[in-house]
């Protein structure tokens, strides 16, 4: 197999996490100094039938890590906690999310945080598009056959999504992690 190729010089290679406690979702997109994306890589991080949850946590950093020394992403966007019924759950999905960024800082990475409804707005239109919308929109986007992974066309949707916010920001002359804040 050949090594995937760095980004070329005038694009940028971000990489998009959708955390997740049994699969996490990675997407890696490039986007040139015009705009235009380019899908690079995606696929879900499979963690179950690794043990214990400890262990589950390591496959995710040393997964993680390896992807990142193969890609070599600028980079990085990652889907905030979402809160659902079970405090257990999402407990679990924190503690994954914060295995991603630990791999991901430990590298010198920047981090940019987006929250699942603003991905969804950003990359179907609403904030409430379910799982098929996003699928759809992100095959269409970067032009790819077929139905994708949900966890991996929610990485890619990420990945959009910090392609998008940063596009904007740099039109408009303001810092990236600033122009999508609302604090």
């Amino acid at each position: 197999m050949n090594a995937p190729r760095p980004a070329p010089a005038a694009t940028v290679r971000i990489l998009g996490i959708d955390p997740g406690s049994q699969r996490t979702g990675i997407g890696i997109i490039d986007v040139d100094a015009g705009g235009r994306v380019r899908h690079v890589h995606h696929q879900p991080l499979v963690l179950l039938g690794e043990g214990e949850f400890a262990d589950r946590l390591k496959r995710l950093l040393h997964g993680l890590a390896a992807l990142i020394e193969e890609y070599r992403p600028q980079e990085v966007a990652i889907e905030q906690v979402f809160v659902g019924r079970s405090a257990d759950s999402a407990l679990k999905l924190g503690q994954a999310r914060g295995a991603a960024i630990s791999a991901v800082v430990l590298r010198d990475l920047p981090v940019s945080e987006y929250a699942a409804r603003e991905v969804k707005l950003a990359v179907v239109g609403t904030g409430a598009a379910d799982k098929a919308q996003i699928q759809h929109m992100v095959a269409a986007m970067l032009g790819l056959p077929g139905r994708l992974q949900a966890d991996a066309a929610d990485a890619l949707a990420i990945a959009l999504t910090h392609a998008h916010v940063r596009a904007t920001a740099q039109r408009l002359g303001v810092n990236a992690r600033l122009a999508w804040s609302r604090k």
